[in-house]
């Protein structure tokens, strides 16, 4: 009779580990790290909320700014941000001046500020008291066009017509500088006015117009 045993009688019977395996130690892991990601998200809001609270409680710095536009003293109270675009516009009901593209590429804002061109969208109010501004709106006297409007219309130099002012107020001081000597000198000086419609032929010719040489 053989006395050998069998390998599986010998062993005792197998009990479940408590140590985890690898893949319910990455899974439990896993869902930890999600729980925690999910708890992060909700408590942002709240912090954001804070934030914006204490932003609306801290007093926007403002300065009294006092300017002669076409002619007539304001004087307005604004947020130290605001461009003088936006005093013209908003402040004082002056939207002849155009925002095109805010950066200062496009000249439809251009003005006058003590007789020297500069694009309103990048000038800040502030900057400017005690300034002379002239916009598209105060170029006429009365009912009587000034020149460069009257050569706009007679030389047909606009089509939407959106830049137009831009470019109007542009001409006067290309004019007023004197560069105004050739065609080419004048597509030079008013490079910074940009017509999406195309009509710098006939934009060059109003300026001309205006400037007597044609």
């Amino acid at each position: 009779m053989s006395t050998e045993t069998s390998e599986s009688a010998a062993l005792p019977p197998t009990r479940p580990s408590s140590t985890p395996s690898r893949r319910t130690f990455i899974a439990t892991t896993s869902a930890a790290g999600g729980v925690i990601a999910a708890g992060g998200l909700v408590a942002a809001p709240s912090a954001l909320a804070v934030e914006e609270a204490v932003a609306a409680e801290t007093p926007v710095p403002s300065s009294r700014v006092s300017l002669t536009v076409n002619g007539r003293r304001h004087t307005v109270t604004v947020d130290n941000r605001t461009s003088l675009l936006d005093l013209l516009r908003e402040h004082l009901g002056l939207t002849g001046s155009k925002k095109g593209c805010n950066a200062g590429a496009c000249g439809a804002c251009t003005v006058l500020v003590d007789g020297r061109r500069v694009n309103s969208c990048l000038t800040l109010a502030v900057r400017l008291d005690g300034a002379d501004v002239t916009t598209v709106e105060g170029l006429a006297k009365g009912d009587q066009l000034h020149p460069l409007q009257q050569a706009f219309i007679d030389q047909d130099a606009f089509q939407c017509g959106y830049c137009t002012p831009g470019q109007i107020v542009s001409g006067v001081g290309c004019v007023q500088e004197g560069h105004t000597g050739s065609a080419e000198e004048i597509r030079e000086w008013m490079s910074g006015n940009i017509c999406r419609c195309g009509c710098y032929v006939k934009i060059v010719r109003a300026v001309e117009q205006a400037s007597g040489r044609k």
